[in-house]
């Protein structure tokens, strides 16, 4: 989906990330085998304690195979279903889940604790194909140092983006390869409708929008807010990123600050969900089905903010106070029906790089 887990947090928190390996010797999930293979985007992350303690409630071994960004993992697992890599993908969203559903990649599964996961997640659910996990906002960011220095105010909508106050400061992802950059995409598409959106990206082009492969590039090296934009000598103060970036610098800043140095523009906001499912002819189906139900354990889900940064689905599950003083989620984002989403966004995503990128 795109990389959210900011490198410190590995150091910091002892987080298990792993990429292609696990506690086993058998090689991979086998039917009666105690190991159950995840697939997942990178961002993929879980304390080793809490990982633990899974392990050693269920007698599951778990083993992680990471798969680049969401939608490089998705189209991969799609590619391999009749012979899947494991047993569960975790980490399509909205934006994709009807690809995922629509070429058969998942069975049907209602995990343990569905019924606690707040209403607004809920998908598919006649099916069940599909378990929410997680939830977030992905927003423009703003450097809040360059707007202080310039004595000039952040732009606070869709609109703002278009004014000539904010001409060559916004860089954002590509929406053919970039999971934020789709979302951008999708969230103009609601404010503008199928007859609005594309004029506004003529608009925001001529305001010198720069589009860059993925938010690695876009939050690290191009946006003047992140600390790694600072040591690259980034020059754009705007970038398209998630409400959870601004708590991330604050928990992971080296020496922490005292508050974020960066904000969110809270009128540009798309709400984002990931959703677990398990594959169709997984080899370990139960072992499958018990680490669904982990997914949704109040033990995983507040686990969840400090390693992925996004916000659990479940109800009741507490989040860090850093995220609701420094990364609240949107009080009004911008939403798009599955459905809709399904029937336009390939149009949508052609019809933006032939008048973005060209």
């Amino acid at each position: 989906m795109h990389t959210r887990t900011f490198v410190a947090a590995a150091v910091g928190l002892g987080l298990v990330t792993l990429s292609a390996c696990g506690s086993s010797d058998d090689g991979g999930s086998q039917a009666g085998s105690k190991t159950v293979t995840l697939v997942s985007h990178d961002s993929w992350a879980v304390s080793k304690s809490v990982l633990a303690d899974f392990e050693k409630k269920s007698g599951y071994q778990v083993k992680v195979l990471k798969d680049g960004d969401a939608g490089q993992a998705v189209n991969k697992a799609i590619l391999t279903k009749d012979n899947p890599q494991g047993d569960v993908f975790f980490g399509v969203d909205n934006t994709l889940l009807s690809r995922a559903l629509d070429n058969g990649l998942f069975q049907s599964y209602e995990a343990k604790g569905a019924d606690q996961v707040l209403p607004a997640y809920r998908a598919d659910q006649d099916e069940h194909r599909v378990t929410p996990v997680d939830t977030g906002d992905i927003c423009v960011n703003y450097d809040k140092a360059y707007f202080s220095e310039h004595k000039l105010t952040p732009p606070a909508s869709f609109d703002d983006l278009l004014k000539p106050a904010y001409k060559n400061l916004l860089v954002t992802e590509n929406a053919a390869t970039s999971s934020p950059g789709l979302g951008f995409l999708l969230g103009t598409a609601a404010k503008y409708g199928d007859d609005g959106w594309a004029d506004y990206w003529k608009k925001l082009k001529a305001n010198g929008v720069k589009v860059v492969d993925g938010w690695e590039q876009a939050y690290n090296e191009e946006f003047s807010g992140s600390a790694g934009g600072k040591k690259a000598g980034a020059d754009r103060p705007l970038v398209v990123s998630y409400a959870s970036s601004p708590p991330a610098e604050v928990i992971y800043g080296d020496p922490k600050p005292a508050t974020a140095p960066t904000g969110v523009s809270a009128g540009t906001c798309f709400r984002q969900v990931e959703y677990a499912g398990l594959l169709s002819n997984a080899a370990n189906p139960e072992g499958g089905k018990a680490l669904l139900d982990f997914l949704l354990t109040s033990e995983f889900q507040q686990d969840m903010p400090l390693n992925m940064f996004v916000y659990p689905v479940r109800k009741g599950a507490a989040v860090p106070a850093e995220f609701t003083q420094f990364g609240p989620q949107a009080k009004d984002p911008e939403t798009l029906d599955p459905a809709k989403i399904a029937d336009n966004r390939d149009d949508w995503v052609k019809s933006w790089t032939s008048l973005v990128l060209k």
